[in-house]
């Protein structure tokens, strides 16, 4: 097991050496919003904790962001005054950031991590701020009161689940994912049409409890109001080892897509060079691999050396990349306020 010094030393040795000598004499305080609970408990103690003892100068402060959709909301009100210097949220919202000038594009001149990325990772931010997890939906369920357990996509439509299933909807970037595995569920491509999707998801609209699982769709199923959910794989891991086991987490045979998490520096920010040095360091080998071996994201760093068995719970792991549809997020943006309203028309409506 590697020593804390050990870890400091590697996250060091990922960031160039005249970026290194930038760094020592950096000071002052920056703030990075990102999601609240369970992703605000662990990335501190995984990232921001190592970071500031390697950068003694520099406080992190981390503002709950909500949201994506919240989170852009907030950069975007402080355009004129910024008061966020690092967002970490969904590439579909990042996204919306970058065109509208809220965030800085990066160069691997100043930001030489950016060469030890995955192709991937580096291309879901294009110029702007990469990949800084990947993650892919699952469907969570009661392992304790759901006989037999969920085996596959298919089986959310089992007549046993009527009223037990909390799916979220579009706008959440969830309904969007689980737009995409239907359609190819029925056999279609969601870049040429949605509309197999929308008729299969039609037909389980009735069984549905909640488009709007509050707080959450884990908690919704630990609380016993349902038994299935949709969610996350690393939120769902963490929850599993919590509740010794009370959560299970599928990945359907029939797929599953990425959700990509982005790390971006705002533009106008009052202390840029530290926060780019924290931007350094989140996409370092060091960074990578204590946040994906306590939390299960998948690393965008392909240096980093992460413990097998970490690997193995996350979409990093080849039978489980296998399973990944090759989701394009630049093509959802294109097309989503049209899903947004199909699910709203057609879907959701049904349920009524």
């Amino acid at each position: 097991m590697p020593t804390r010094r050990l870890v400091i030393q590697a996250g060091l040795a990922s960031i160039a050496a005249p970026a290194i000598v930038r760094a020592q004499g950096l000071s002052g305080s920056i703030t990075l919003m990102s999601y609240s609970g369970i992703f605000q408990d662990n990335y501190t103690k995984t990232v921001i904790e190592p970071f500031q003892q390697a950068f003694p100068g520099i406080k992190v402060n981390f503002a709950p962001g909500g949201t994506s959709a919240q989170m852009v909301g907030s950069v975007r009100a402080q355009k004129a005054d910024p008061q966020i210097d690092v967002a970490i949220m969904d590439v579909t919202t990042s996204s919306i950031g970058n065109s509208e000038g809220l965030f800085e594009k990066l160069t691997s001149a100043e930001f030489p991590v950016l060469n030890e990325l995955l192709p991937e990772a580096r291309a879901a931010g294009g110029e702007y701020g990469p990949a800084v997890t990947f993650d892919h939906l699952v469907l969570v369920y009661d392992t304790q009161n759901l006989k037999p357990p969920l085996a596959t996509l298919a089986d959310l439509w089992r007549p046993d689940l009527k009223g037990q299933l909390a799916i979220s909807a579009p706008p959440n970037i969830q309904g969007l994912a689980l737009t995409a595995m239907v359609e190819k569920m029925t056999g279609g491509d969601y870049r040429k049409s949605i509309d197999g999707a929308i008729r299969k998801l039609r037909e389980l609209a009735p069984s549905v409890n909640t488009f709007e699982p509050n707080p959450d769709g884990y908690s919704l199923i630990l609380n016993g109001v349902v038994k299935v959910a949709t969610g996350w794989n690393a939120r769902s891991q963490l929850y599993a080892d919590q509740t010794g086991g009370k959560i299970g987490a599928l990945l359907p045979p029939e797929g599953s897509v990425f959700q990509i998490n982005t790390i971006n520096l705002t533009a106008g920010s009052k202390n840029r060079a530290a926060a780019a040095a924290f931007v350094n360091y989140a996409l370092s080998q060091a960074a990578q691999k204590a946040f994906t071996e306590r939390m299960f994201y998948a690393p965008t760093n392909a240096q980093a050396a992460i413990d097998p068995k970490a690997i193995a719970r996350t979409a990093a792991a080849p039978d489980s990349r296998a399973r990944m549809i090759g989701l394009d997020w630049n093509d959802v943006l294109k097309v989503r306020d049209q899903w947004n309203n199909r699910w709203r028309r057609e879907v959701i409506a049904a349920a009524r």
